[in-house]
């Protein structure tokens, strides 16, 4: 029922648009609800294109940093085994959904789309574990660890690395778009390659993901 949903909020903008349940291949151990690339069989029109650029859905693809992080943390638990987690910018909720799967006591979700969260939550029901909805990611009980991935696609965002660190004690960032955040403050801990889930053929630069820590004040 809530795919329905999705595929009826997605259509606002795409009228053509739909999901399905897809494995990113940066991260197969998870399921999610994701654009459909077969429902386009034609070119988008004029007024097609300036609606997905004007209001774009971005909960509905599987970014390459999320994937990245997604599957680090599977690989990593102990990073946010037991603890209070948020995931800043959810978009389709990998990341939150692999801090649940890697034992964190309590995952929070935060994003400024609806729809957003609405994907977010109906994918981890999927994948079998809870992520709580936030609108608002400053508001209650601060974090034990905070996870934001793909976030810095504009460069004046660059201020919300130090936000992040006045919030959480820790904090995990990924990113492909800056090849240096300028934040000494940030520590890499590796860099891998993914691509966008459907495949957006993005430029190559965009597919190598780094991942940082940082500790908060």
């Amino acid at each position: 029922m809530k795919q329905h949903e999705l595929d009826t909020r997605l259509q606002q903008t795409l009228s053509r648009g739909r999901t399905t349940w897809t494995r990113p291949r940066g991260c197969p151990d998870i399921e999610l609800c994701l654009f459909d690339p077969d429902c386009l069989q034609h070119p988008l029109n004029y007024d097609e294109a300036q609606a997905v650029v004007d209001e774009p859905a971005y909960w509905s693809f599987c970014w390459a940093s999320g994937q990245v992080m997604a599957a680090w943390l599977l690989e990593n638990p102990e990073w946010v085994r037991d603890r209070r987690v948020l995931d800043f910018g959810a978009g389709s909720g990998v990341v939150a959904i692999a801090a649940a799967m890697a034992g964190a006591r309590e995952v929070l979700a935060s994003d400024l789309d609806p729809t957003a969260l609405l994907a977010t939550v109906t994918n981890a029901a999927r994948n079998g574990v809870e992520v709580k909805p936030v609108s608002d990611w400053r508001e209650g009980e601060p974090p034990d660890v905070l996870l934001a991935a793909d976030v810095l696609y504009d460069p004046e965002n660059r201020p919300m690395l130090t936000d992040f660190q006045t919030r959480a004690p820790s904090v995990l960032m990924a990113d492909s778009r800056l090849s240096n955040l300028g934040n000494d403050d940030y520590h890499l801990l590796t860099t891998r390659e993914a691509r966008t889930w459907p495949d957006l053929q993005e430029f190559e630069e965009f597919n190598r993901v780094r991942l940082y820590h940082a500790a908060g004040y």
